[in-house]
């Protein structure tokens, strides 16, 4: 298998579960301490050696690919200020990685967005990171799923463990362990009822995979609302030519659901030795009240 150098980040959502938050403003923008979602996904990109985003977007979200350019007039201004620690700051974040987008121009489902950017991706391999998904550890999320492709060959999915009672919200794999955290892959089953989950191993959000997928997602049959989810060519994919899962190692934030989106601010926030301990006391009295 090639180098993976690419990632797919689908972008192009209405942020609904995030709602009146997201009225006016990308979910993917939303601040976790001080730093926005969707930079916290490209940087873990990043750190795993892949230099070229590639957003599926709408014709609302272009704040998104601006945060990823440079902003003369503020550079000009912190420059001016003598903030020359903020100016390198916000440089850095338009230096990280290459961007390129597409547009999605219907929220057809996640298999849909994918499609759209076949061909930004032509023949090669290539990662998905749903964008408000993040993963915090040692070696970067997607990291873990490269290093296990590039060892097998093909392509492979991250999973983690999550209760019983929460598998109906996920896709859910029915795999044989080969490896310590590594799956063979025999089935899939998208948001089962709890008796009819072969596992509590769920899809997160971070995908490795070749461009045969395209393929796949072409011939799936449209679900509810005419969306194609990628779930079923993955399965179909699976089936046909194989596929690995990696138990993914670190912390997981789901930035779409309210209690982990605030917990993820806490967490950064704790993580700033300036801000921790007053933090701490603020947090103790509030824990204190209730």
């Amino acid at each position: 298998m090639k180098d993976i150098r690419k990632v797919i980040i689908p972008v192009a959502g209405w942020g609904t579960r995030s709602l009146p938050a997201t009225k006016n403003i990308p979910k993917e923008m939303l601040p976790i301490y001080n730093k926005p979602v969707i930079q916290y996904v490209v940087e873990e990109a990043q750190r795993a050696k892949i230099h070229d985003v590639i957003f599926v977007t709408n014709r609302d979200k272009s704040v998104i690919e601006d945060h990823f350019d440079y902003n003369l007039q503020l550079e000009a201004v912190l420059e001016r200020a003598g903030k020359l620690d903020k100016l390198k700051e916000v440089r850095q974040v338009a230096e990280m990685v290459n961007i390129m987008s597409v547009r999605q121009k219907k929220q057809l489902g996640l298999g849909h967005a994918v499609l759209c950017a076949r061909e930004l991706v032509r023949d090669d391999p290539f990662a998905i990171m749903v964008g408000d998904d993040l993963m915090f550890g040692g070696v970067p999320g997607i990291g873990q799923l490269i290093e296990v492709a590039m060892a097998e060959k093909m392509p492979v999915i991250g999973v983690m463990e999550v209760p019983w009672e929460k598998v109906s919200r996920y896709g859910i794999i029915d795999g044989e362990e080969v490896a310590p955290g590594v799956f063979r892959v025999r089935n899939m089953v998208e948001k089962p009822k709890r008796e009819a989950a072969p596992s509590r191993m769920a899809i997160v959000g971070r995908y490795v995979l070749t461009p045969e997928i395209f393929d796949y997602l072409e011939k799936v049959e449209p679900g509810h609302g005419g969306e194609i989810q990628l779930t079923d060519a993955l399965q179909a994919m699976a089936q046909d030519r194989g596929m690995m899962a990696v138990r993914m190692s670190g912390m997981r934030f789901d930035a779409g659901d309210w209690a982990e989106f605030l917990t993820a601010n806490i967490y950064f926030a704790l993580q700033d030795e300036e801000l921790r301990y007053e933090l701490l006391g603020l947090l103790k009295n509030f824990v204190q009240f209730q």
